[in-house]
C-alpha cells in the first residue's frame, strides 16, 4: 500500500530512504533514455553495489570535419551597387565642374561687354548741341560704311575677313550679318539722361539695338522727344554694357528725373513703376500728355521680366 503520509511526518531514515529510491529512478530513467534495458529491481539496488548497472562507455569522440574552404571571388563579376555609386560621383562632379564654369564664363563675357561700351563710348562723337532753324535741317552726320561680318564657318575654320576669302564649296554656308548703322540725332532728340537718386549720368543715343545699348541709353525711334506731348521712351541694361539701369529699381515715387536735349534739360517726377513681361508693349503706347517711361531688364542678372518707371513732365 502508497506511503501517504506528509513528509514532515517522516523520520530522517525515512526521508534518506526516500531520497536514495529518487535519485535510482532519475539514473534509470537516464539509463532508459540511453536505449539500456532497465530491470525495476536495480531501482532499489545501491548505487554502489556492484551488482548495479555499469554506466556505458563514453562514446568516441567524432574528428571534426576541416570547413568548407571558401570560393574565391568571381573576377568577371561586377559589383552592381559600386558601379551605380561611382557613375552618381561623377556626374555629381561633372555638374559642379561645368556650373562653375558657367559662372566663371558669365562673369568673363559680363567684363568683356562692359569693356566694349567703354571703348564705344570714348570712340562715339560728342552730340550736337545747337538747335536747327524754323525750316532749316541740320545736315545727317555721314556714318561709316557698315562692315560685313560672318558667322564661324563649320569644321574649325576661321571667320573671313572678307566674301572673297570663303571657299566657293563652302559659300552657301556663310550668313553675313549687317549691322544697322545708327541714327542721326535730330535737333530734339534726348542726347543726356541724369537720375540723381540712384547716382546716373550717362548719354542717350538713338534707336535700341544692340550696337546703340553699347554706347548708352537708347531712345525708342518714333517715341516723343523730351518735353513733347507724347510717351518719351528709354531703356537700357541692368547688367551689362555699363550697367546704366542697374538700380532703376530703387528709384522712389516723386524723384526727379533729367533729360537733356542737346543743352536744353526737361524735368520730370516718377508717378509709377511696374514690374511687366516681356511682351508686354502696352508700356510703350503713346500719350496724351508728355510722359518719360524708362525700362531695363529686371530681377539683375536673372532678366525674366520687364522693370518700367513711368514720370510726367514738371515745370521745375
Amino acid at each position: 500500500m502508497r506511503d501517504k503520509r506528509c513528509v514532515d511526518d517522516l523520520s530522517i531514515e525515512e526521508l534518506e530512504q526516500l531520497v536514495l529510491v529518487r535519485r535510482r529512478q532519475a539514473r534509470a530513467e537516464r539509463l532508459r533514455r540511453l536505449g539500456r534495458e532497465v530491470d525495476p529491481a536495480d531501482w532499489l539496488a545501491d548505487p554502489d553495489d556492484e551488482a548495479a548497472p555499469t554506466p556505458l562507455p563514453p562514446r568516441a569522440p567524432v574528428p571534426a570535419q576541416p570547413a568548407p574552404a571558401a570560393e574565391p571571388p568571381r573576377r568577371g563579376r561586377l559589383n552592381l551597387k559600386w558601379l551605380r555609386d561611382s557613375a552618381l560621383l561623377v556626374l555629381e562632379v561633372v555638374a559642379l565642374l561645368g556650373l562653375v564654369a558657367v559662372l566663371v564664363a558669365s562673369v568673363t563675357n559680363l567684363k568683356e561687354l562692359n569693356q566694349e561700351v567703354a571703348l564705344a563710348r570714348e570712340a562715339a562723337p560728342a552730340p550736337i548741341a545747337a538747335t536747327a532753324s524754323p525750316g532749316l535741317s541740320l545736315p545727317a552726320t555721314p556714318t561709316a560704311e557698315p562692315q560685313i561680318k560672318y558667322t564661324v564657318l563649320p569644321g574649325g575654320h576661321s571667320p573671313p575677313t572678307s566674301s572673297g576669302s570663303v571657299p566657293q564649296r563652302l559659300s552657301d554656308l556663310v550668313q553675313p550679318v549687317v549691322p544697322a548703322p545708327i541714327p542721326t540725332p535730330g535737333p530734339h532728340s534726348p542726347t543726356r539722361i541724369v537720375i540723381p537718386s540712384i547716382s546716373v549720368d550717362a548719354p542717350v543715343v538713338e534707336g535700341d539695338d544692340w550696337e546703340q545699348l553699347k554706347k548708352g541709353a537708347a531712345h525708342t525711334i518714333g517715341t516723343a522727344n523730351p518735353g513733347e506731348r507724347g510717351n518719351c521712351f528709354i531703356s537700357a541694361h541692368n547688367d551689362i554694357y555699363g550697367e546704366i539701369f542697374r538700380h532703376l529699381d530703387k528709384v522712389e515715387l516723386e524723384s526727379k528725373i533729367t533729360v537733356y536735349a542737346g543743352d536744353t534739360p526737361y524735368h520730370y517726377v516718377v508717378k509709377a513703376k511696374r514690374i511687366v513681361e516681356p511682351a508686354d508693349v502696352s508700356v510703350m503706347a503713346p500719350t496724351a500728355s508728355p510722359v518719360l517711361t524708362l525700362m531695363t531688364c529686371y530681377p539683375y542678372m536673372i532678366d525674366t521680366h520687364r522693370l518700367v518707371v513711368i514720370a510726367e513732365l514738371t515745370d521745375n
